[in-house]
Formats: C-alpha cells, sequence, structure tokens
C-alpha cells in the first residue's frame, strides 16, 4: 500500500540518507450516532487542523432503523443526516483539503454515493467520491434476516485514499477502521504491521463515538470547565509506530483527561483483547500520559493476528410491542399493581408482558409526586393487532374501573416493531470486501483467513501482565461503607444482549492511587459483582483486569435479554449501570479514603 498525502501541505521530513518520514496524521471525528449534533461537521473543519474528518453514524439499533427504512423505500438506508452536513460542508472539507471517511452508507452506500454526486453537482463541485461494500452477508445463510452485515477493516478504506478519494463512504466497517483505514494508508502499513494497526484501533476506539471522549457520559462530570459551552468533539494525532496524540480544538467545551480517554476505551469491549478484522488489540499494553491541557498521549498498544473469521450483526424482525406507564399513588401500592396488571391480563393475552413496579413512595409524604411511582407494563406478540389497538384499548377502558387513582403518563397508541440482534461468524474467504472507486474501476480487498488469537464466540484467557507490578491491596481490616463512585469512575453500555460495565481509579491526585487500584483489581470479582448488582445475581458475570488503565472491565451476559430493541428494561442500553455501580455503598479500607 503506497502512502497519500495532504493537498493541503507537506505531510512529511527528512531524516538520515534523506529518507523522508511521514509526520502525524491529524483525524478528527464529527459524528458517534445517527442524531448527533448536525453542526459538529463544520465546527471541526472550521476549528482547527485536520487530515481526515470521520463520522460514526451506525450501531446495531442502527442498522435495524436503516433496515426498517429501506422496507418502505428500497433507496434508502443510509443516514440521511450525513447528506445534510455535507450540502453545508463539502465545498469547505474541499479546500481546505481534508478527506471524508464515514460509514453513514449503511445498508446502501452505493446509494449514498451517487446522492453525494447529486449534491456535489447542486454546489458546482467535483469531488472524487468514492465507497466501499461487500458486507451485505444475507445470501450466506441469513435469508429471511433484516439485515446481516459483516464488520469489515479498514484495507478498503486505505485502496479508497490511496487512490485519491476526497469522500469515502461505507457499509458496516467496524468503527474504528474509520480510522485504521487512513492511516494505514497515510504511512503505507503494511497488512503485518500489527502493533501500529493496534494503536490505530485504539486511536479509532476513543474517536468512534465523538464526545464521549471528551467528557460527555463521564462520571467525572463535575471536573469539567465551562459546562455550558458545546462539548468539541475529539480528534487524534497519530504517528508512523501506531501511538496517539488525543486532543480536541482549542477553545471547544468539554475536556479531555486521562480520565475521559479511559472511560471512552473502557466502553462496549468484552475482555482484555479487542477483536478488529484487521488486528486483534491487547488492551492491557495501552499506557496512557498526559501530553499537556487537554492532549493525552496513547502508547504502548501491542497487536497480534487478527481471528480468522470476521463478526456479522444480524437483525431479524421479532413482533410488535406497546407499553403503558401508571401512575400509583399512596398505600397498598404492591397491591394496586398486582391488580391492575391481572386486569390488562384477562383483557388481552400477547405472547409477552413484563412489568416494571419504581420504588415504593415516602411514607406521609408532603408532595403528592414524592407519594407516588411508575408501573410500566410492555407486552410483545408476532401480531400488530394483539399489542396495537387491542392493548391500547383495554388499558384506556379500565380508568374507571380499577385501582383507587387510576392514571396514565399518557394514553398507549399502536403497537410499533421491534428487531431481535444476534452476532454470527462468517468466514473472511466468503466475503467480497469490494471498494467502488470514483473513476469507476471495482477492487477487491483479500480477506484470506489469518492465524487466530481467539477465535470469535471464545471466551478470552488472556491474563493481564501488568498485575504483578501493581501495588499491593491494603492489608488492613478497618474500613467504611461508602459509595464505589468514591474515588471509582465508571462507563457503561450494551453488546447485543449483553452490558458492558468499565471501573476504574480516578487520576485525582491521590498518593493512595496504586493501593487504590490494587484494591479494586483485588475486589472485583463475579461474586463482588453480583452482590454490588443484585439484578445481575443468576447471570454469567466476567472480570478482566486492565493494569494498565487503573481498572476492570466487567460484562454482564445476558441482562439486556435480546439486545436493546427488544429489551424491556427501563435502561435497555445498560447506559446507566455505571452509574448505579458507582452510587451502591461498599467496605473500603480506611486508609484509602
Amino acid at each position: 500500500m503506497r502512502g497519500w498525502t495532504s493537498r493541503r501541505r507537506s505531510r512529511g521530513r527528512r531524516v538520515g540518507g534523506g529518507r523522508l518520514v511521514a509526520e502525524a496524521l491529524r483525524v478528527g471525528n464529527c459524528s458517534g450516532f445517527y442524531g448527533d449534533r448536525l453542526s459538529a461537521m463544520r465546527e471541526m473543519l472550521e476549528g482547527g487542523s485536520l487530515d481526515v474528518l470521520t463520522g460514526d453514524y451506525l450501531a446495531e439499533l442502527t442498522m435495524l432503523i436503516l433496515g426498517r427504512d429501506q422496507l418502505k423505500d428500497p433507496s434508502l438506508g443510509y443516514a440521511r443526516t450525513f447528506v445534510r452536513q455535507l450540502e453545508d460542508c463539502l465545498g469547505l472539507a474541499l479546500e481546505r483539503g481534508v478527506r471524508i471517511v464515514s460509514n453513514a452508507g449503511g445498508l446502501n452506500p452505493a446509494g449514498l454515493a451517487a446522492r453525494i454526486g447529486e449534491v456535489a453537482s447542486g454546489l458546482g463541485l467535483s469531488p472524487s467520491v468514492a465507497y466501499v461494500d461487500g458486507d451485505d452477508v444475507r445470501a450466506l445463510g441469513f435469508e429471511g434476516a433484516l439485515t446481516a452485515n459483516a464488520y469489515l477493516g479498514g484495507w478498503g478504506i486505505a485502496a479508497a485514499l490511496a487512490e485519491g478519494a476526497d469522500v469515502l463512504v461505507t457499509g458496516r466497517v467496524t468503527d474504528a477502521s474509520l480510522v485504521v483505514g487512513p492511516a494505514a494508508a497515510h504511512f503505507g502499513w503494511a497488512p503485518d504491521a500489527y502493533d501500529a494497526l493496534a494503536g490505530a484501533v485504539v486511536a479509532g476506539h476513543v474517536l468512534e463515538c465523538g464526545c464521549q471522549a471528551t467528557g460527555g457520559n463521564f462520571s467525572g462530570f463535575r471536573e469539567i470547565p465551562h459546562p455550558t459551552l458545546p462539548m468539541g468533539f475529539p480528534l487524534a494525532e497519530i504517528a508512523a509506530d501506531g501511538s496517539s496524540v488525543v486532543t480536541k480544538h482549542d477553545g471547544t467545551g468539554g475536556m479531555v483527561s486521562v480520565d475521559t480517554v479511559t472511560a471512552q476505551l473502557m466502553y462496549e469491549v468484552q475482555s482484555t483483547t479487542y477483536l478488529n478484522p484487521d488486528v486483534t488489540t491487547d488492551l492491557t499494553s495501552i499506557r496512557l500520559a498526559a501530553d499537556g491541557p487537554d492532549r493525552v498521549r496513547v502508547s504502548g498498544v501491542r497487536g497480534s493476528a487478527p481471528p480468522e473469521r470476521l463478526k456479522v450483526g444480524v437483525n431479524e424482525l421479532g413482533g410488535y410491542r406497546n407499553v403503558v406507564e401508571l401512575v400509583l399513588t399512596g398505600l397498598d401500592i404492591k397491591e394496586k399493581a398486582v391488580w391492575v396488571r391481572a386486569q390488562l391480563g384477562q383483557r388481552v393475552r400477547p405472547q409477552s408482558i413484563a412489568t416494571a413496579l419504581g420504588p415504593l413512595p415516602r411514607e406521609d409524604a408532603d408532595r403528592e409526586e414524592d407519594a407516588s411511582t411508575l408501573l410500566r407494563i410492555t407486552v410483545q406478540d408476532e401480531s400488530a393487532d394483539v399489542v396495537g389497538r387491542a392493548f391500547s384499548s383495554a388499558a384506556v377502558e379500565l380508568a374507571l374501573a380499577s385501582y383507587p387513582g387510576f392514571t396514565m403518563t399518557a394514553p398507549p397508541g399502536s403497537g410499533t416493531p421491534f428487531g431481535v440482534y444476534r452476532a454470527e461468524y462468517v468466514d473472511r474467504s466468503a466475503v467480497r470486501h469490494t471498494v467502488h472507486h470514483a473513476d469507476g474501476r471495482v477492487s477487491l480487498v483479500e480477506e484470506g483467513a489469518l492465524a487466530p488469537v481467539t477465535r470469535p464466540g471464545e471466551r478470552s484467557e488472556v491474563t493481564s501482565p501488568g498485575l504483578a507490578t501493581v501495588a499491593s491491596a491494603p492489608s488492613s481490616t478497618s474500613g467504611k461503607r461508602v459509595p464505589l463512585g468514591t474515588f471509582v469512575h465508571a462507563r457503561s453500555g450494551d453488546k447485543g444482549g449483553d452490558a458492558n460495565l468499565g471501573l476504574w481509579v480516578a487520576h485525582d491526585g491521590s498518593t493512595s492511587y496504586d493501593a487504590r487500584v490494587a484494591w479494586l483489581l483485588a475486589t472485583v470479582t463475579p461474586d463482588f459483582l453480583r452482590e454490588l448488582l443484585p439484578e445481575t445475581r443468576e447471570l454469567d458475570v466476567e472480570v478482566h483486569a486492565l493494569p494498565n488503565l487503573g481498572g476492570v472491565n466487567v460484562v454482564v451476559h445476558g441482562l439486556l435479554g435480546r439486545g436493546v430493541a427488544a429489551s424491556t428494561r427501563f435502561d435497555p442500553q445498560a447506559k446507566g449501570l455505571g452509574e448505579w455501580a458507582r452510587s451502591r455503598h461498599v467496605e473500603i479500607p480506611e486508609v484509602l479514603l
């Protein structure tokens, strides 16, 4: 793979013998999900120097949403907000020589590329637009699935950029590939440059969720300066060896610190290794260090051969569901909930009916709201009729014939379709990873089988090499019951039906940092987690130590059922799981407080 250079300025420096060494590649992000801040693309382009601007629009739920879009109109299936951003910013990006790389193509990258061409023509511009596809694998035994997309790597992106693409859109590539591809093209990395590739994966993982790396969803949010200023989106200065510095444009809101970067590194990972199509990344090898105001250096990342099979995200239509939320006030709350649940169950008989009762209200409350709680009843069935008008009518007709004080927050509407997500795996050789260049040429990316480190679907048994160097946990038995979040940060999220929870010790300047890390690593076990979060007691819990990051990564299997689109939990993506964990009281040695 030959390297490419920015048309905006020279991207290299001469060293001994006249050899040209590529300078750091500045890669920014302007979207962490489909629906993120529309103005972010312009903010990133105008805010400072960039070589590449990426946008991540896809998630497991997003693929389902795009699939439902295509059921209504086959010409859709891509992130339409990306088109609106380009209508505003394409000329600016071309003027500044910034390449745009995005997975906004979703289920229809060809359609999005054509739409971009129309937008460019309307603006009087002639960008080189390429796209990558081949991720749709419904024909490989997934017939009947609404979507089935293999997670592709970054080499198709690299090939398109090496051939001069100004704008590149893809289907389902891994989120980190949006950074891996440009870095591989810029530095001319070989496919077996595993350490460099792993470093780029880490940079990509930090950038992919936008403002989550600059203070968004951060448990230490009280540290953020100027909290009313819109948060800046992150960027990474990537070096030829794969190391990077994570930062943001000057003058933007939020902050970049070791803790905000750790928060994103802990997000949506499921062991001590992070499997990507191009490399297996050893998360225990990552080293973070402050590198100035709003700058964090990421180094030491080690990589090895990628898995020999590719992950496939499969979405199927699971049926229809509806929900009613009832207000229960005063005395006999539990009995009221049981009664109305039984009344509804007699009127409609869906395949699934789930109830969730909020906390019991305070006795003798001096405000009506404090004397009330909510009861949420969710029904699911393969028939839209069962959970639609039949359920809505049954709920409304109980208004004068059920518990005293019957009140709904809003009448239930029509039943809505929901999807079921699952992960599958396919051989690399079965996938046609295809690059469609701007001049009409089509090339294939070789996806030959590679030696696996951990086979997809297997649990990683990698041990953490840094454990032996961590200070010993305090032996004192004198402890105090305080919230876990007294000095522990958390970040949580979803992976299909599993919940991911990262816990790490805050970098708050305490001289007890090493001892606190040792305590956390020694304390957080599967049994401890089940006691900490009682809803996990009957579930399979894994704990993976990440001593270089000062914490652990926890995976709770099955907490979210069949995935976010089918979950009946009030927090279907486990976004609040980490904050619940931090609020729980545990016994901590007083010497650490």
